[in-house]
């Protein structure tokens, strides 16, 4: 160990922590989960024209398990163990500049949050026009329907007259969202066009869902095989055998929601 120190995570602390990196001519920076929390830091040392390299968060516990006989975690420890995955594991990801995947990652959570927005609206306004016209209305409902079924309810009582209104408020909430979701759809096509994906000529995937898997997988090179990258999705079944019986079981680790549009489009891998 050529030195050891502790930095605030703020700008000063940054700063700090670069002039004390920079002591050492030949260097690489090892950051553990450059894809999580570790992201920030590894984006700014990329910046700033340093090598980093992405330490998953599972080797370097397994390195703390192995130094020190149990899986405490302090600083110190997490900081060295992080450094020893870094110097004897070869094939670790290089972290580069974040680039339109990122844009994508960002837009297609954008776009989530708006859809579950929308069916929070549309339950609610289900909900009101359940109590204000006989048999309710149609499971999907556009604000166009909805306002041509409201404009069919007048009530004259006080508490009829109060579910209309917030119903009223509903509606116009909705035409709101649907406008805001179709500028992410276009905004969407257009950025997933432009990475020169074929995604989209699979059945069943949408901007969105293409947006999703180049958002979060990001470098496909970082797989060394199919098996890999099934592993990482949580695609790949899991050996449940015992004995003479032969089965496997789904599941439920991995990117839950690279997991979720595999399942919903019929893309599971065989055992």
């Amino acid at each position: 160990m050529l030195g050891k120190g502790r930095f605030g995570t703020d700008s000063d602390g940054y700063q700090a922590m670069l002039v004390a990196g920079r002591e050492h001519t030949e260097r690489i920076w090892a950051v553990e989960g450059c894809n999580g929390i570790g992201r920030h830091v590894a984006q700014r040392l990329v910046a700033d024209g340093e090598t980093v390299l992405d330490v998953p968060a599972k080797l370097s516990a397994r390195a703390r398990v192995f130094s020190t006989g149990q899986g405490r975690k302090t600083d110190p420890v997490d900081a060295h163990s992080v450094a020893v995955v870094a110097l004897r594991t070869p094939g670790l990801r290089q972290v580069t500049v974040d680039d339109t995947t990122v844009a994508l990652r960002l837009l297609v959570d954008r776009r989530d949050q708006l859809g579950r927005a929308r069916t929070e609206i549309v339950s609610r306004l289900h909900h009101l026009l359940l109590e204000l016209l006989p048999g309710g209305a149609k499971k999907f409902l556009s604000a166009q329907q909805a306002r041509a079924l409201l404009n069919t309810v007048r009530p004259r009582d006080v508490v009829g007259k109060t579910r209309r209104w917030p119903a009223s408020e509903l509606i116009h909430e909705l035409v709101t969202i649907d406008k805001k979701i179709k500028v992410a759809n276009a905004e969407l096509t257009e950025l997933v066009a432009s990475t020169g994906s074929r995604l989209q000529e699979l059945h069943g995937i949408g901007p969105s869902g293409a947006a999703r898997l180049i958002g979060d997988i990001a470098d496909i090179g970082r797989f060394t095989s199919r098996g890999h990258f099934a592993s990482w999705n949580g695609t790949a079944p899991i050996d449940a055998s015992s004995g003479d019986q032969n089965r496997h079981r789904l599941s439920r680790a991995g990117n839950r929601r690279i997991n979720a549009g595999a399942a919903h489009h019929g893309r599971r891998p065989a055992p």
